[in-house]
């Protein structure tokens, strides 16, 4: 396996985290998670989203961006795989969906200046999952915050993810993940190892579960 840097991302509640905590645990790699809990408007965002959209997003890049700043510069001899849940991109990803245009502007004037002092990551896995699927992951997890997320917005931020990819031209590995259960099926990740032996070249790669 030839990448250093592996990013897992997919729509809310597509199951991002637990493939990046296994794939970290496979290649004994550094791991880089979303920290939710820590942005103070998160709560306040989903029960209104116009009014705190702006500081929701400007907090998430921050953060982001800081975790993503401190990996690049601290090198670990031991482990020289990293494994993250997110796209520093998914702050303007994010952004698109859920900002009225002139905020959107301007959050896009921050995030031109600082996501070139970022590593790209050597390849994408995308988890792409219909939204009823989505909506039963998220009622599953629980996470109180999270339980009155419109079938709507999940569809706005599928159709910007892949929208994105495609423009893009990213080497990803988009998976089907209807049925995936990574936890609970072996088979569902050795999918996902096999490809990342592969050598593929940039644009969309699509693998099915079994």
């Amino acid at each position: 396996m030839n990448h250093q840097f592996i990013t897992v991302e997919g729509n809310i509640g597509a199951g991002k985290t637990t493939l990046t905590n296994l794939l970290a645990k496979h290649f004994n790699a550094r791991i880089i998670l979303e920290e939710f809990a820590e942005n103070p408007f998160l709560t306040k965002f989903y029960e209104n989203q116009q009014q705190y959209a702006f500081p929701v997003e400007l907090f998430f890049m921050a953060e982001r961006y800081k975790q993503l700043k401190d990996m690049v510069h601290t090198k670990d001899l031991f482990q020289t795989v990293t494994v993250s849940d997110y796209l520093f991109t998914k702050c303007l990803l994010f952004a698109k969906v859920t900002l009225p245009d002139e905020e959107f502007r301007l959050y896009q004037k921050l995030f031109d200046i600082i996501h070139q002092q970022l590593v790209f990551p050597d390849i994408l896995i995308y988890l792409h999952a219909p939204v009823q699927k989505l909506q039963a992951n998220i009622k599953k997890r629980n996470r109180a915050y999270e339980q009155q997320i419109p079938d709507e917005y999940l569809f706005n931020l599928q159709e910007t993810y892949t929208s994105y990819i495609k423009q893009h031209n990213i080497k990803t590995i988009f998976i089907d993940a209807s049925n995936a259960d990574f936890l609970g099926n072996e088979q569902h990740l050795k999918v996902v190892l096999d490809a990342l032996e592969k050598d593929l070249d940039n644009g969309q790669h699509y693998f099915t579960l079994p």
